[in-house]
């Protein structure tokens, strides 16, 4: 019996790998749609700035969604991708109607502390799997949200 998939990493580690990306994927998936509604639902003063600001953040979060789907496909597994799985997996809760700039960039910043997180733990994994692949993922999307993180967190204080 072959214990390699077809990138050479272990199968059992590859599938614990795959679960984990698969959760990481529902919690981007709902992060994504909650800053689509920041984005069409934002008022006052600060409209114009932020409007652009989650315009730009939901992009990002598309490609990423996009890039840990094949991440999943790559390992030889199967993405999720259907919203029922994502609410039953993701920390992240959908956001109700938010029209306040603060509320929203707060509800942003919770966000980036759950994906973080998961991708450290992310890293744990895909390093004990000799998975450089996932590794590198993580570690491009981790120094760009913790700027991420200290950019929108100014904004707030």
């Amino acid at each position: 019996m072959k214990t390699t998939n077809a990138i050479g990493l272990d199968k059992a580690k590859s599938e614990k790998l795959a679960k984990k990306l698969n959760e990481l994927l529902a919690n981007y998936s709902v992060f994504y749609q909650n800053t689509r509604g920041y984005h069409w639902n934002i008022k006052g003063e600060k409209f114009f700035e932020l409007h652009l600001k989650f315009e730009e953040l939901y992009n990002d979060l598309l490609l990423k969604i996009d890039e840990v789907a094949e991440r999943i496909l790559t390992l030889g597994y199967w993405p999720e991708h259907n919203f029922t799985q994502y609410h039953k997996t993701s920390s992240i809760k959908e956001s109700e109607k938010v029209t306040d700039g603060l509320k929203a960039v707060g509800q942003i910043l919770d966000a980036f502390k759950t994906v973080i997180t998961m991708q450290r733990e992310l890293l744990n994994l895909s390093a004990d799997a000799n998975d450089e692949g996932t590794n590198a993922l993580m570690s491009d999307y981790i120094r760009a949200q913790e700027k991420s993180v200290w950019m929108y967190s100014a904004y707030i204080k």
